[in-house]
């Protein structure tokens, strides 16, 4: 007897529902694929937004599958939001009653940026955040009738932001909670790199600088106050003050939840028909033994592709790479690989180095200042293996330090010689073609 086609439904068209149909379609051309977006542009690359916010994107270049392969994946696309899931029915409601059924079901509904908690932004005119495009096309056509604008957050976005309304002309007042920038993440040195960059192009920088109100004059923003009591003139206020998983859904829905939507290695949620993957979804890494979040592009790529595999039956564990981002800093190309932050772990060794040999020796860690514009390297050291880098300017060790980050490769060899040589570079690249021609030289023995 003949089955019938199988039903998968997937709640969301980021990078991690679009990965998931495809993974489904390449092991299953007969199911019946149904994709529900309440995002009307549909899927998009989400980073590519920064840019075209700078002008350097056209706004059509942010789609990359066009209509014609789209409508070669055979599904359908319903556009609207989902109001709630019956697992025990096997059933999603649409928030317009509709009702679509279901075989296996993919949560990948994606994180939203946290609300700005002043009550005077509510509702106002000019206040904004980047979560889509449409956000991108509301912030583009805010500057254009606004002089000056003011950033809240600390990390990528928030930089996003910055030079996005510098390239629209805007005078920009950046506000920082701490004592630098991002400093969880970069060291000084390189948070003072990007700071000296942003001033080099006219931003106002206010260190240990929080947000208490906002100014409004007939709906619209009109400066902003800050605790300490200085105010501000602009008519925008963008902000990227962190993200939360949209979970609502999978709580009304009774699966077990944490910080995120908890999944395992093949990323299955605590019912076995539904699947949860992207920013969503909190998954258990059985190398570490903890489920984590993680909102990367690239690993919600990944995460998408595995959950697809899975719900078309064919077992795949998801493996959990090494974190990795690659990004750019104030216009400086930037990538941070694995651990890299300012954690207390004293195991750690850190070193970094620029283009010239001189040297200051700083605890545990030994830096070299940069008499070029800038190319820095910054390694994090562990017993036997390299545990995480950030690589800011030249890029040709980036691929080389993820692969040897990501295979866990014993640097034991020259752990030593690394903390004294000053071409760290070389050093680096010299062991990863050896190490290279080695496992080449096995795959053919």
């Amino acid at each position: 007897m003949k089955t019938a086609p199988r039903r998968y439904v997937i709640i969301g068209s980021g990078v991690a529902g679009i990965a998931a149909v495809q993974a489904i379609r390449a092991q299953d051309a007969a199911g019946e694929i149904t994709v529900i977006s309440d995002d009307p542009f549909g899927f998009y690359s989400r980073p590519g937004l920064a840019y075209y916010l700078t002008g350097e994107l056209e706004e059509n270049l942010l789609f990359p599958i066009t209509h014609q392969e789209f409508r070669a994946y055979n599904l359908r696309w319903v556009q609207g939001r989902a109001g709630r899931i019956l697992p025990a029915e096997h059933r999603v409601e649409l928030e317009n009653r509709a009702s679509l059924p279901y075989d296996r079901l993919l949560l990948a509904t994606g994180s939203l940026a946290s609300a700005l908690p002043i009550e005077g932004a509510a509702g106002c005119q000019g206040v904004h955040k980047l979560d889509n495009l449409a956000d991108a096309r509301a912030i583009l056509a805010s500057a254009r009738r606004a002089r000056a604008a003011v950033v809240v957050g600390g990390g990528i976005t928030a930089l996003e932001l910055v030079e996005a309304l510098l390239a629209q002309g805007l005078q920009v007042h950046f506000f920082l909670r701490g004592e630098r920038y991002w400093n969880n993440v970069l060291d000084e040195t390189e948070s003072q790199i990007v700071e000296r960059r942003l001033q080099h192009e006219g931003v106002r920088l206010h260190y240990k600088t929080e947000l208490a109100d906002v100014l409004a004059h007939k709906g619209r923003v009109a400066g902003v106050v800050t605790k300490d009591g200085r105010r501000i003139a602009c008519e925008i206020l963008a902000f990227a003050i962190g993200v939360k998983p949209r979970m609502e859904l999978a709580k009304a829905a009774g699966l077990k939840v944490d910080r995120g939507v908890l999944a395992d290695e093949h990323l299955q949620t605590s019912d076995p028909d539904i699947f949860a993957a992207g920013d969503v979804a909190q998954v258990y890494d059985p190398f570490s033994g903890k489920s984590a979040l993680d909102t990367l592009w690239g690993t919600a790529r990944e995460q998408g592709h595995c959950a697809g595999m899975n719900m078309a039956g064919h077992s795949a564990a998801y493996a959990k790479r090494v974190p990795l981002n690659v990004t750019r800093l104030a216009g400086l190309t930037t990538t941070i690989i694995g651990t890299v932050g300012s954690g207390p772990d004293p195991s750690l060794l850190g070193i970094a180095r620029g283009d010239s040999e001189t040297w200051r020796q700083l605890g545990l860690s030994v830096t070299a200042e940069n008499t070029f514009e800038v190319n820095r390297l910054r390694l994090l050291v562990g017993e036997k293996h390299l545990l995480g880098a950030v690589v800011m300017g030249d890029q040709k060790l980036s691929k080389p330090l993820q692969e040897l980050i990501n295979q866990r490769v014993d640097i034991t060899p020259i752990r030593a010689a690394l903390f004294q040589t000053p071409k760290l570079g070389d050093m680096v690249a010299a062991f990863w073609t050896q190490w290279r021609e080695r496992e080449h030289a096995g795959e053919k023995s």
